[in-house]
C-alpha cells in the first residue's frame, strides 16, 4: 500500500509532510485584535459611566442633557467612544467583507463605501458635540 497522503501537502525525505500554503491578506491579526479589545474598553467604560450617571441623576429634560454634554471633558470622552465604536465597526465590517464577498472590485467598493461613511459620522460627531 502506499502511503497516505494530506490534501495540498508535498512529501519530502523520510516521508515528512509539509503542507505548501499561499498566504494572503495583510497579516492584520494582532493589531485588529487590539483595537477591537481597546475599543470594546472604552466603550464599556462610557456606558458604565452614563448608566451611573442616570442612576444618580434624572434629568428633566433637554436642559440636564445639555449641561450632561457641556464640558469639554464630557465632549472628549463622548467623541474617543464615538472613535471607538467607528474603529470598531471598520474592524468587524472589513473582516466580513474580506470573508464572505470574494469579487476583489466589489470587496474594494464596500470597503471604499464603509470608510467614507464612517469618516462622515466622524465629521457627523463632532459637528453635534462642538457645535461646529
Amino acid at each position: 500500500m502506499g502511503a497516505r497522503r494530506e490534501p495540498g501537502a508535498q512529501f519530502i525525505a523520510r516521508g515528512a509532510a509539509v503542507v505548501n500554503r499561499i498566504v494572503t491578506g495583510a497579516h492584520y491579526g494582532l493589531r485588529d485584535w487590539l483595537m477591537q479589545r481597546v475599543s470594546a474598553v472604552v466603550m464599556a467604560l462610557y456606558a458604565l459611566y452614563i448608566c451611573g450617571w442616570l442612576l444618580w441623576n434624572t434629568p428633566s429634560g433637554y436642559a440636564a442633557w445639555t449641561a450632561l454634554f457641556s464640558g469639554d471633558v464630557m465632549r472628549s470622552f463622548t467623541l474617543l467612544t464615538l472613535l471607538a465604536v467607528f474603529f470598531h465597526a471598520w474592524v468587524g465590517v472589513r473582516d466580513i467583507v474580506m470573508d464572505y464577498v470574494k469579487p476583489a472590485g466589489v470587496r474594494l467598493v464596500l470597503h471604499i463605501l464603509v470608510i467614507l461613511t464612517l469618516m462622515l459620522y466622524a465629521i457627523w460627531s463632532v459637528q453635534i458635540l462642538w457645535g461646529i
